[in-house]
């Protein structure tokens, strides 16, 4: 079995422990092990000096699972190798709540156990595929999100008009701070601190999220993933930011944004005594009550 390994904060310790533990399990059980390359560097001696260890800078269809350690946002980033490959993704969380990264640390060495003997399902997450006109050269590469695509206000404290058309049909234009289009693996984060609401996984749904909306009656819009939406801001700057997951980019308010599903999916690793609604009920703290 041939597997990646890529994590970012190794200074915080929980992931320094996480890592560590994860490398011993990996060498035990003699897996072809590939280490990003400037998440090696950071690592102590033992793993750098590691014979069975190399590192990679690009993945490709070789590769058989990619353990991302972290959190939520440590997968967001790693997503950016995976790409269309179709490469399953194990997270181990060193993170917060970490709907996506679920497998704590004193974890890692059981259920890897049971991943390597196959004994796992596969969650199928759809993402979002962005286009502007004119073309931005920073998003080419990488016009890609799991989570959502954020347009916002910048370098004021006025808010946005986001003019947004669904099937090239007149929706409506939401004055606001800005405005959130997300999808169902997405609905746990920002659109879900805005208001919006939670969507599972297999859900065939995106939601816009209005962020802040200074007309009360605009409301969070659940809407079919096969939807083109198409956004054109206004306002007193001439330039707005565009978020596709944790990558942000400045366009001119000259720019056309379009919004549709993208063609492939992220396959996320799920034990098979794990599901999104117990996860989802543990991390929301759904039916506790801390008073008692």
């Amino acid at each position: 079995m041939k597997v990646a390994v890529y994590g970012q904060n190794y200074t915080k310790e929980a992931t320094q422990k996480a890592f560590e533990i994860l490398l011993e399990v990996l060498l035990d059980s003699k897996v072809d092990t590939y280490i990003e390359a400037s998440f090696l560097s950071q690592q102590n001696n033992k793993a750098k000096n590691s014979t069975h260890v190399k590192t990679f800078n690009s993945l490709d269809t070789s590769y058989d699972l990619l353990i991302s350690i972290g959190g939520d946002g440590t997968i967001l980033r790693a997503i950016t190798y995976v790409r269309d490959l179709g490469i399953p993704i194990v997270g181990i969380n060193t993170g917060r709540l970490g709907f996506l990264a679920t497998i704590q640390t004193d974890e890692i060495a059981k259920a890897l156990a049971q991943i390597f003997k196959g004994n796992y399902k596969i969650s199928e997450r759809s993402l979002l595929s962005v286009q502007t006109s004119p073309e931005h050269s920073d998003i080419l590469d990488t016009n890609f999100a799991l989570n959502e695509i954020a347009i916002s206000r910048k370098n004021t404290t006025s808010m946005i008009t986001v003019e947004t058309h669904l099937n090239d049909e007149y929706l409506t234009s939401y004055w606001a701070d800005g405005l959130i289009l997300s999808t169902p693996t997405g609905s746990t984060g920002y659109s879900l601190s805005c208001g919006g609401p939670v969507i599972t996984p297999d859900a065939n749904n995106f939601v816009l999220t209005p962020i802040a909306p200074h007309n009360l009656s605009a409301r969070p819009l659940i809407i079919p993933d096969n939807t083109s939406v198409k956004l054109k801001v206004t306002g007193r700057e001439d330039q707005f930011l565009m978020s596709l997951d944790s990558r942000i980019v400045t366009l001119s308010n000259t720019t056309t944004v379009t919004v549709k599903k993208a063609d492939f999916v992220i396959k996320m690793v799920e034990l098979l005594d794990e599901t999104f609604l117990d996860t989802l009920r543990k991390k929301l703290l759904w039916g506790e009550d801390r008073r008692n």
